[in-house]
């Protein structure tokens, strides 16, 4: 019923953008015989255009944005849709990011007006930036449907299409049937970033140009934990956990868990409810509980946690997240409680011990228990294809069955010490290919310059569309 509806909003946008294309004109360039950087030269610029729709593709689009404007030998222009890190770089967002930021199935019904709306806007922004590339982060609900009309606009008027590529391949491997409908794909995106290490063959198996870049997250070791001599210290990032204490009064002998509720507001208006009632239960089991939520950069987010930890029966310390103060708390933190996500990931590199909660939409349940061929949510659970870190799903995620596994992980160090085990695993598996991906011969990169980033920046200028 969704995609039913969400085709119709395409059709919508389709008919709408017509205008706006058929004013472009007609390039005697064809970009799929060429590189972005022999498309450039023509000009004398680059110009990108970045779709992003939540917080985690907002970092992702931010550093390659960075890794674009290192690399390029020529100057670049950025159009298209973002949030704040993105903003840090230079896009101007043509809407607030949140506006797109919906997950789930049922929970998209509320939302389709202002997806169409959305979808029409960045449709026409792309006809009249005329970009040599259309760069899509995740969110693949709506990245697909953009680069799927985009794909048949350009085709309509006659058009030299800009290359689409798409960053974080959707998860194929987690659905009954996913990776029939990664042919499909074929026809509307020219290359897909891969973060996940099984990925880029099962792309290639099935007619998509695909490249394992790595994990973004791992791009946290540079940026919080460098060693003086210019390289990583190791797999990890080392908080300052004494500083953090003082900084927010928590007591030497506090107990202090991290919760990390979500980025979008509709998980989070769920999960938080949960995680107070967790908290509530917990109160009386350790001596000067502290909390420390980690808030989204979202302002919706931000408005609805100031104004629901008013009545929590414990301290609670709010940080930004995506802040530096993040492995901070980590570091400070005893146990996590996090919402599915990134964070997992970033979790293990701080080595924090966590459990894993997530509840949507009943019919959402129903259709992911019936559709999905996997047995974990989380990340590093899926790539060692073991409950390494507990996991309460759906109507398992219960307040009682949460402050149960919290309780355990705090006090049962055979446990801990096997998350933080399996963290080296995990992350050595997420780690891009010792050489970066280039069809320039004498580029050379310092290893310190071959995270994700640049590995998917240099892919994007250097490879031409099949």
């Amino acid at each position: 019923m969704a995609n039913m509806l969400l085709r119709m909003i395409c059709n919508e946008a389709n008919r709408a953008a017509s205008l706006a294309f058929s004013r472009l004109p007609r390039r005697s360039l064809s970009v799929s015989s060429k590189t972005l950087i022999d498309a450039a030269a023509k000009e004398g610029e680059l110009r990108v255009f970045l779709v992003a729709g939540e917080v985690s593709g907002d970092c992702i689009g931010s550093r390659l944005m960075s890794s674009l404007k290192k690399l390029s030998p020529f100057p670049i222009r950025f159009a298209g849709v973002g949030g704040s890190m993105m903003s840090g770089q230079g896009l101007k967002s043509l809407f607030p990011m949140e506006e797109i930021a919906v997950m789930g199935i049922w929970e998209l019904l509320p939302h389709l007006n202002t997806i169409r709306v959305k979808l029409k806007e960045t449709v026409e922004a792309v006809g009249l930036f005329q970009p040599h590339v259309v760069v899509t982060v995740d969110s693949k609900g709506f990245s697909f449907r953009l680069l799927r009309q985009l794909r048949a606009k350009y085709g309509q008027q006659g058009l030299a299409s800009p290359v689409h590529v798409h960053y974080v391949a959707p998860s194929f491997w987690a659905w009954k049937g996913g990776e029939t409908r990664l042919k499909g794909l074929t026809e509307f995106v020219d290359h897909v970033l891969c973060i996940l290490p099984f990925e880029e063959e099962v792309c290639r198996s099935n007619g998509l140009d695909a490249t394992f870049v790595g994990h973004p997250v791992l791009e946290d070791i540079l940026e919080f934990n460098m060693g003086k001599d210019g390289s990583p210290n190791e797999c990890k990032v080392q908080g300052n956990c004494e500083d953090f204490r003082r900084k927010y009064g928590i007591p030497s002998g506090a107990t202090v868990i991290t919760l990390l509720p979500g980025s979008r507001l509709q998980e989070v208006t769920r999960m938080l409810s949960i995680f107070s009632n967790t908290v509530e239960l917990l109160k009386d089991s350790f001596s000067e509980l502290t909390i420390i939520i980690h808030v989204a950069p979202n302002k919706l987010v931000e408005n609805y946690i100031n104004g629901a930890v008013n009545k929590w029966p414990v301290s609670v310390k709010l940080i930004p997240g995506g802040s530096h103060l993040k492995y901070n708390a980590f570091c400070a933190s005893r146990v996590a409680l996090c919402t599915s996500g990134t964070v997992a990931v970033e979790l293990q590199l701080a080595r924090l011990p966590c459990v894993v909660a997530y509840r949507a939409h009943f019919l959402t349940e129903m259709f992911v228990r019936f559709k999905a061929k996997i047995p974990f949510i989380s990340l590093p659970n899926i790539l060692l294809n073991s409950a390494i870190i507990p996991e309460a799903l759906f109507e398992a995620c219960t307040p009682a069955r949460l402050s149960s596994l919290l309780r355990e992980l705090i006090q049962n160090e055979d446990l801990r010490a096997e998350q933080i085990i399996a963290a080296e695993k995990v992350l050595e598996l997420l780690h891009p290919p010792p050489t970066i991906y280039s069809g320039q011969q004498d580029l050379k990169l310092k290893f310190l310059d071959n995270t994700p980033s640049m590995v998917a920046a240099s892919t994007i200028l250097y490879s031409g569309k099949s």
